[in-house]
């Protein structure tokens, strides 16, 4: 029976996949894995016992990364589950942003029980006039699952599309318009475009992206969209910016005590992925994710292992996590090989500073290879899994 610890609320269609050998709820105190949504991780101490962590979303930054690392434990996150529905609020931000309709809705309700209402608005509606979007450029910085989506929609309202992505994935090529226009650097998306959207993650490499310099490069009354994490935008370059009108709006599903309130700002209170549909799509990958960990080893979409997909075939598999060092395999194998284990199947890949050794083998394992392996020097974990 696995143990899970839920910190959040997981939508059923997701628990409801894990079967019959798990027990998920949020008082297990040693749990085999653990379910997240935007529960902070960062101050936790990880539970002895603990082998996975699912995250019902695409940030990661509320988990202890480099932490679960060192304990060899798997990271997941659920990429390109929330994506239509955060494509859809960016198409609304850049309605928004143009039209001003948000500005326009809050000052038609201080006309409230006013009987020269209907007179007050056909005199006042100039003030919020604002561009379309056909025939404008949009610039999407980051095409994963979301830009790609953002940008073929905003292809199909008329726009040109300029897309900058020096990590684009072949699977994400595939799926972008023809018509998008490859950037080959950020700085013509910053010079071309007259709006600006932003899709990648939060990192010390992209914490505050959207900066002075960068602005400066702008075009002026450039609206800049950020659904993607608040620190990727520079708060103290971007109200100036707003205040001179250089930015004519910045849309932010981030909003924070600086920028709240501010002229040019619509501040959305985080809704992205706030659809039932999203939900549930991140629920069920996530409960996915790590029931095919804890059960057969299998590692899809971590961020900081590689992803071994090897279906478990044989009686028992070996899962060693270890780091990314010279002569791990040799010293695994080693091991087996005096313990007289014969290996079926052997998988070895990396990622970064660490990798993950899967072996099978027929028949049971020895009782103590876990202990006898786990001392070999590099080695973070190591289970057996049985068929």
């Amino acid at each position: 029976m696995f143990e899970i610890k839920v910190l959040n609320k997981i939508a059923k269609i997701g628990t409801d996949r894990l079967g019959d050998n798990f027990r998920f709820d949020a008082e297990v105190e040693n749990p085999d894995g653990i379910l997240v949504r935007s529960a902070s991780m960062l101050e936790m101490e990880l539970p002895k016992n603990l082998k996975g962590i699912a995250r019902a979303g695409a940030g990661v930054n509320n988990i202890p990364i480099d932490r679960c690392s060192e304990a060899g434990i798997a990271v997941f996150n659920t990429p390109g589950a929330n994506a239509n529905a955060v494509k859809e609020l960016a198409v609304c931000a850049l309605l928004i942003s143009s039209r001003k309709i948000t500005a326009g809705i809050n000052w038609a309700l201080g006309l409230e029980n006013n009987p020269d209402a209907a007179a007050l608005i056909e005199k006042g509606k100039s003030q919020f006039v604002g561009p379309e979007l056909y025939g404008k450029k949009l610039g999407v910085i980051g095409l994963g699952a979301i830009g790609v989506l953002v940008a073929n929609a905003a292809h199909g309202l008329g726009m040109e599309v300029y897309g900058y992505d020096p990590f684009l994935s072949v699977d994400a090529a595939w799926k972008l318009s023809r018509s998008i226009k490859h950037a080959k650097d950020i700085k013509e998306i910053f010079a071309e475009c007259d709006y600006i959207s932003v899709h990648v993650p939060l990192m010390p490499a992209t914490k505050g992206l959207i900066n002075a310099e960068a602005i400066a490069q702008m075009k002026d009354g450039v609206r800049i969209i950020n659904l993607a994490r608040g620190g990727l935008v520079d708060n103290t370059a971007i109200l100036p910016a707003l205040e001179s009108g250089k930015v004519a709006a910045y849309v932010t599903d981030f909003p924070d005590a600086e920028v709240i309130g501010k002229t040019g700002v619509i501040a959305i209170p985080h809704l992205g992925a706030s659809t039932p549909e999203s939900e549930d799509n991140c629920a069920m990958m996530a409960c996915d994710e790590l029931r095919e960990f804890l059960t057969e080893g299998i590692i899809r979409n971590s961020v900081n292992l590689p992803n071994v997909e090897e279906p478990l075939a044989f009686d028992s598999r070996m899962l060693v996590i270890h780091r990314n060092i010279p002569n791990m395999v040799s010293a695994i194998t080693k091991v087996l090989a005096e313990k007289g284990m014969n290996i079926e199947n052997m998988v070895n890949k990396s990622k970064k500073d660490y990798a993950v050794t899967v072996i099978d083998f027929d028949g049971k394992a020895d009782a103590d290879i876990t202990d006898i392996v786990a001392k070999v020097e590099g080695v973070l974990s190591v289970r057996v899994i049985e068929k």
